[in-house]
């Protein structure tokens, strides 16, 4: 009997454990249609997801719904914003919910959610995103309600919050959002335990005022459904490390959200302000010593609407106060606050911020500053004076700041200031005010890749219309820099992010270009640049520089000098030039790093320089022209070139590189042995000595272009021999080129000049010279090298023997007319048959002499001569 109830109870429970199982197979299309028709009979936007699935184990008594990548997407006016997004929504309800008719609500007892994303907007009508719920048709819109919210607990994880009023230029991110609150729902008086962790930034008007804040609240709201009024109960919350708790309440009305707030430390101690600083900065506060005290106390009071704020009033204060942390030798001491933010009228343009003081000393060093600000939401009004002196080197004795090396300097500031921002946006420096100067020696930084910035001597002066930089003196590695120039829009460009002008003048003795390119920390053994910095967007200025030394990779340019115009990204150089080479180098162009890739133009001069220098060092010409390397001599040239740069090291990419160039040689000899081409040339010519080649004055031109030079054919004289040459290379060093020779036959040996020597002065004229064809193929290193000398002398040689035989057979012929015209006078003791015979004889005997070779062993044969 007990086997059998066991059996029974093993085959219930497969029966329970197979339905828990398939049911939410069964039931998830009825609920994906009731979640879209939940959504969509309520909101006015294009609602998708990827999935809906149920489970009976996840919550088990409970049920589970999880929807996937749930999205909601504004139409028009905001056609594609998202609104709402979640990678995953989790629903708990009781299981019998999932057995209720097609018009009965399913009640959901929770909420969970990850990853989710609320993106508010309002554009410049004050229109809001969010505003999506149909409006009310009647009451055949309220017959069907598939969900029923009767929440218990919700959480969400890892949310973001995004707000953005396009007219006012509010931005407001929460991010990293973490909540959760249990609490029952479905009573109209409960009481909500709440936990809430969060990052917050803010941003005013292209002006940043909180970036990244971390930010958390544990509190116990007393919720009134029926009046929508949250009172604060126990609390505690944290910006930062900084402590508050609140008192008071929030409720929702038709106009808006009327506040009744209070807030304060809940302590007074000084470790307070510690706390409200960033926690990457603030480090731990446990074993910090702190005197005096540091308080928070304010209240916010009345409606936020659309048209007011609450009146608040934030005090912000510490009288006397010190710290010192542990194991570091400095403490700062005297430190007295006093700051307020007061609005006291409910209008946003009213507020204004108070600081009446800052002040505090690290040894016998000094530092005060006090400002206020007016009218901040329409058009900010600022008055502000700092006053004092910090040795930068005690700034890391006393508060821990990671740095890889300490700093050191000397800053001395006096400066007072008075201007509002709409005077800053229009550069109306009549109404702005700006006197003093701040004064800075013997600073020393090291950045996070070893290199170190030494600056002797900073001094900036401030008057009403720019910021004068009286002088900067600076090294770094093996640079020296001496500026000077005036800043036209600081302010402009402190507060608006409007474009950075100015004037510079720079000196140097020695600038190294390498000390100023970034390297990769991780890489730095092996040398490798980083990515280049691209030219700043913000900077419009020009810079006037003069260097009586640059290095420059692997050359040494003396006496640099030129003007550099920043702007749109680009650096326009103008009226460059430099002694390199043994000569010097004109250079006008730009730099352009707005795209993707940069790109350059550039016109170069050159005159007077070394041959094979330039096209030994400079990478780029030697792809141009490898051949010049072994040219000893000088060159002056126009370039010009463009093309993209290398994204890292912002030099040329030789493969996009196009341009032209004009070149004359000075005062030149060649080095063939140094070259594998002159040296096969020379074997195939031993008509010609190319060491004795003499290139004086030699005008080339050349085009290049997708990594192909095309040199325009040109002429050289070796000599009496004149000679044409032209064809492309590659930068990959692959040739074909043709050279045409004009050859004086006298060089083509013995044997022709005989021949030649028998001519006519007239006829020996036209084999003066012959034409000999030289094709140049492989490469620069491996070359090949073929002629046709060898066929234009045996064409020589074919054309001057038949010249020879034509000359002979018409010496025959004279010689056969004349011998005619004697034997046909008559003569007395001749008969006509005798004169016959006679003419007959002779000529038989001419043309034999004519054109039967004599053996070099025989003798002449003798010819008589007829009587």
């Amino acid at each position: 009997m007990g086997k059998k109830i066991i059996k029974i109870l093993g085959i219930i429970l497969l029966l329970v454990v197979v339905l828990a199982f398939a049911i939410p197979y069964f039931f998830e299309d009825q609920i994906k249609a009731k979640i879209l028709t939940s959504i969509n009979e309520k909101v006015d936007a294009k609602v998708v997801f990827a999935d809906a699935d149920l489970s009976l184990f996840k919550n088990f008594p409970n049920a589970s719904i999880t929807i996937n990548k749930l999205s909601i997407i504004n139409k028009a006016p905001f056609e594609g914003d998202t609104l709402v997004s979640f990678e995953e929504l989790n629903l708990k309800m009781s299981i019998k919910e999932l057995f209720k008719g097609e018009n009965e609500p399913i009640n959901i007892d929770g909420i969970s959610s990850k990853n989710g994303l609320i993106n508010i907007i309002f554009n410049k009508d004050g229109l809001g995103n969010y505003d999506i719920a149909l409006k009310d048709k009647g009451q055949e819109t309220g017959k069907n309600k598939p969900l029923s919210l009767k929440i218990k607990e919700y959480a969400i994880e890892n949310f973001t919050f995004k707000y953005y009023d396009e007219k006012s230029k509010i931005k407001m991110v929460l991010d990293s959002i973490n909540h959760e609150g249990t609490g029952d729902f479905a009573k109209s008086n409960l009481d909500l335990v709440t936990k809430t962790t969060a990052k917050i930034s803010l941003d005013m008007d292209k002006s940043n005022y909180l970036n990244n804040v971390l930010v958390s609240l544990d509190a116990i709201l007393g919720i009134d459904l029926d009046k929508s009024n949250y009172t604060f109960k126990e609390n505690k919350a944290k910006i930062n490390a900084l402590p508050l708790e609140f008192d008071g309440f929030i409720q929702l009305v038709d106009a808006g959200q009327d506040y009744d707030l209070k807030f304060k430390t809940p302590t007074s101690s000084f470790k307070n302000f510690l706390g409200l600083l960033p926690v990457q900065y603030a480090t731990n506060l446990d074993n910090v010593k702190t005197s005096g005290d540091f308080t928070v106390v304010g209240f916010a009071k009345g409606l936020y609407s659309e048209t007011s704020v609450p009146k608040f009033n934030i005090e912000i204060a510490s009288n006397n106060a010190s710290f010192q942390y542990p194991n570091l030798p400095k403490a700062v001491r005297n430190i007295i606050i006093d700051t307020r933010i007061i609005n006291e009228t409910g209008a946003m343009k009213d507020t204004y911020v108070n600081l009446n003081k800052l002040s505090f000393q690290i040894d016998q060093d000094v530092f005060n500053a006090k400002a206020n600000i007016k009218n901040i939401s329409e058009n900010a009004m600022v008055n502000a004076v700092l006053k004092g002196t910090i040795n930068l080197a005690n700034v890391t004795k006393a508060y821990p700041i990671k740095l890889d090396k300490p700093l050191t300097g000397i800053l001395k500031a006096d400066v007072t200031t008075a201007f509002d921002m709409q005077s800053v946006e229009k550069s109306d420096y009549a109404s702005i005010k700006n006197a003093g100067t701040i004064d800075l020696a013997g600073f020393n930084y090291t950045d996070e890749n070893g290199k170190t910035m030494k600056i002797s001597r900073a001094l900036m002066a401030f008057n009403p219309s720019m910021v004068n930089l009286q002088q900067f003196n600076a090294t770094t590695g093996k640079s020296d820099m001496a500026i000077t120039g005036v800043l036209e829009n600081f302010y402009g460009f402190i507060f608006k992010n409007q474009e950075l002008k100015g004037n510079f003048n720079l000196n140097s003795v020695q600038f190294a270009v390498a000390d100023f390119m970034t390297t990769d920390k991780k890489v730095e053994t092996e040398k490798t640049p980083s990515e280049a910095m691209k030219i700043p967007a913000f900077l419009n200025c020009s810079l006037t520089a003069k260097a009586n030394t640059v290095l420059y990779d692997n050359l040494t340019l003396k006496n640099v000098s030129g003007k550099i115009i920043i702007k749109d990204q680009k650096a326009t150089l103008q009226n460059g030039k430099t002694d390199i080479f043994g000569g010097g180098i004109t250079f006008n162009g730009d730099i352009s790093t707005k795209e993707k890739t940069p790109k350059f133009h550039m016109d170069l001069g050159l005159k007077n320089v070394d041959i094979m220098q330039t096209f030994t060092q400079l990478e780029m010409m030697k792809k141009i022209a490898p051949i010049a390397g072994i040219i000893n001599g000088k060159l002056n040239s126009t370039i010009k070139l463009s093309g993209n740069l290398d994204e890292k090291e912002l030099t040329p990419d030789l493969k996009s590189l196009s341009g032209d160039l004009l070149g004359q040689l000075l005062s030149t000899t060649v080095n063939s042995s140094n070259s594998e081409l002159l040296t096969a040339l020379d074997n195939n010519l031993n008509f010609i000595d190319l060491s004795k080649l003499n290139l004086n004055d030699l005008k080339a031109a050349m085009t290049f272009k997708d990594g192909k030079v095309n040199i325009k054919p040109f002429d050289i004289k070796y000599q009496d021999i004149k000679a044409t040459v032209g064809g492309t290379h590659g930068f990959d060093q692959i040739m074909n080129y043709n050279v045409k020779l004009d050859v004086p036959s006298k060089y083509l040996g013995k044997e022709i000049n005989n021949l030649i020597s028998k001519l006519s002065a007239t006829d020996a004229k036209k084999f003066e010279t012959i034409p000999v064809n030289a094709i140049l193929r492989g490469s620069f290193s491996k070359p090949t090298v073929t002629t046709d000398v060898k066929q234009a002398t045996t064409t020589l040689v074919n054309n001057l023997v038949k010249q020879q035989k034509e000359k002979l057979i018409n010496q025959g012929t004279n010689s056969l007319n004349s011998i005619i015209s004697n034997a046909t006078k008559p003569k007395s003791d001749t008969t006509k048959t005798d004169v016959k015979k006679d003419v007959k004889t002779k000529a038989n005997e001419l043309l034999n002499g004519l054109f039967k070779k004599p053996k070099k062993a025989e003798p002449k044969p003798t010819t008589t001569t007829p009587q």
